[in-house]
């Protein structure tokens, strides 16, 4: 049909093409077909009615697994599904860039099936959210088994994209509009995504600091520890125009193929058996390589767990002159087992560090090894699986900072929010879900934005405006944006002693315009706070301030809580109208905001 059209005149472009043959099977529509002469337009709604808006930067790719992309047991090679991943986010990045786009990172993903032959993979990749020149596609991965109707979810990952130009310089990217109650979630977890990607290597380095120095090996039954040195691995590949982007440049999925194939060699010599990649740890690339290049791979296993060994790989780059010195492209830590005939972990041998880096090496992957479950447990769980007071360490004060944060930002972007009370200037409206009745409560005050925010993260002012609290003490400043408080609150009616809570309040200024001054509160344990007979521990699962700026002296200032079972018949007193105390609260904190909004303090502290 393509050639049919050429031939009357009317060009399909290449892209086109490609974008017609990544959504197609999903049901998507194909490229506008030019009318011929006489040919009348059709009327909007004439035949269906049209289906609602999809994100214009989704892309959906639907790939049939066949012999040649499967290991020795029939599986989906892992390189090969990575290789898909890449090419369906790059072309959802460029869909919203409308120039060439490069990978620049990868999170951390965790592979929960694997994929056998004649299944069919589908991926769906779109475009979360825009920052100044680079981007956050997340991904979805799932398997489709044709014979027996069954759907089952893979992975799902988060690519951070760059848009660049002419000679490779960076292009200013257009800001993003979410749409729909799912897109406007993920938009504004986005930048907190961002925010732990940047203090990744940061939290290895203290989490190295603050552990003892010394090498400690693990003892295990069964045979002697096997050297790491036996299981390193050195490859090179020559880059051809087949692995390289419409730029020349290497695709980021070939590269990560082929990292996974040395890494797979690596692990396969310590266990001499076939290992199955469970996880890939956050990684960057630090470079592009061009076609021509040779790119040397490296692997070796850094540490071996009971059930699990994380190997390690790198690639360097170099041109066809072997003087040219090596361009380090990027390192990544891979992490396998080796299943039994029933599907379950076996007990893999230990690995005997070489001195010197080796035992440097395997250190830190057993640090690595606590921030992939501290990510894992605390970030990647849904907020309702997340138990209320997770210890605090400052290994995972990124992870549970960005909990904290996105778990306001998840409720503060649910659609179903009801007007239940309003009482002159407050605003009162509840959300009820299966297993939580929040509230939001809300109103316009004639101060800055920026004020309000510096007023109301200090938790050591409220009790000059809300009753209930007694005091809060700063018991550690964790970083400018996060401080953990112990606070005291009043007797509850039906309570015989006070309430205490130890709270991480987390605050963050906008990312960009729209956005809004955030401080989050959520509870946290301390080994230095335990609880204590005179008072009953308190938590609270979600709590906190978002602030809009309406103009220069005047903002929105709304107060979110998802109400634990302790606290749910003092809200729906409230809600029902038995008891204004929660307005009254309210209203109070507006008189605090005034009072004190040309205060001095409050000035330096902005």
């Amino acid at each position: 049909r393509c050639l049919l059209k050429m031939v009357k005149g009317n060009i399909i472009v290449p892209e086109d093409i490609l974008s017609f043959c990544c959504n197609g099977l999903q049901g998507s529509t194909s490229p506008p077909r030019a009318r011929e002469p006489g040919e009348r337009e059709e009327a909007p709604g004439a035949m269906a009615s049209p289906s609602p808006a999809r994100n214009p930067t989704e892309v959906q790719m639907s790939q049939l697994v066949l012999p040649c992309h499967t290991n020795h047991r029939g599986e989906l090679s892992t390189g090969q599904l990575l290789k898909w991943i890449d090419t369906a986010a790059c072309l959802s990045a460029e869909r919203h860039a409308s120039c060439p786009c490069v990978t620049a990172s990868m999170d951390d993903i965790y592979f929960e099936h694997t994929i056998s032959v004649g299944q069919v993979v589908n991926i769906k990749a779109k475009v979360n959210r825009a920052f100044n020149s680079s981007m956050e596609v997340g991904i979805q991965v799932s398997y489709e088994d044709l014979c027996s109707g069954k759907h089952c979810s893979i992975c799902k990952a988060y690519a951070t994209f760059v848009a660049q130009g002419p000679l490779g310089s960076k292009v200013r990217l257009e800001p993003l509009t979410p749409q729909t109650e799912e897109e406007k979630i993920e938009y504004s977890i986005a930048a907190e995504r961002r925010r732990m990607r940047l203090v990744h290597k940061d939290t290895l380095k203290d989490l190295l600091t603050h552990s003892p120095q010394e090498t400690e090996l693990e003892t295990r039954d069964g045979s002697g520890a096997v050297p790491a040195e036996r299981t390193r691995v050195e490859s090179v590949e020559l880059v051809l125009p087949p692995h390289a982007n419409h730029q020349g440049n290497t695709f980021g999925g070939q590269i990560m193929a082929w990292m996974e194939n040395v890494a797979t060699i690596a692990a396969s010599r310590l266990c001499h058996a076939h290992p199955t990649l469970r996880a890939i740890e956050m990684f960057h690339f630090r470079g592009p390589s061009q076609v021509g290049d040779r790119l040397v791979l490296k692997a070796i296993v850094n540490n071996a767990f009971k059930n699990s060994m994380e190997v390690g790989v790198s690639a360097e780059a170099y041109g066809q002159e072997m003087s040219t010195s090596r361009r380090h492209i990027n390192s990544a830590f891979m992490t396998f087992v080796v299943l039994d005939q029933e599907g379950q972990p076996r007990t893999l041998p230990m690995v005997a560090p070489e001195p010197g880096d080796g035992e440097r090496r395997y250190r830190e992957a057993s640090a690595r090894k606590k921030i992939r479950l501290d990510r894992k447990y605390v970030v990647s769980c849904k907020q309702t699986e997340v138990p209320l007071s997770v210890p605090w360490d400052q290994s995972n004060k990124v992870y549970l900072s960005y909990n904290n944060v996105s778990a306001l930002k998840m409720l503060v972007a649910k659609a179903n929010w009801v007007l239940a009370r309003e009482k002159e200037k407050v605003r009162m409206y509840t959300l009820e879900e299966d297993k939580f009745l929040s509230f939001r409560i809300e109103m316009s005050v004639c101060i800055p934005a920026g004020r309000a925010f510096s007023l109301l993260s200090n938790l050591r002012r409220r009790h000059e405006w809300d009753s209930h609290y007694m005091s809060a003490e700063l018991v550690q400043k964790v970083d400018d944006d996060d401080m953990i408080y112990h606070v005291v609150s009043r007797k509850l009616r039906h309570e015989n002693k006070p309430q205490d809570f130890v709270i991480l309040a987390s605050r963050r200024k906008p990312c960009s315009k729209g956005d809004p001054y955030v401080v989050a509160f959520r509870s946290v344990t301390l080994p230095t706070h335990p609880a204590r007979a005179e008072f009953t521990r308190g938590e609270t699962l979600c709590s906190g301030f978002c602030i809009w700026p309406e103009s220069e002296e005047r903002s929105k200032v709304a107060y979110y809580n998802q109400a634990m079972p302790g606290y749910l018949n003092y809200v729906t007193t409230n809600v029902a109208g038995l008891s204004s105390d929660i307005c009254s609260t309210f209203e109070a904190c507006e008189k605090f905001l005034l009072k004190n909004k040309d205060d001095l303090i409050s000035r330096l502290q902005d």
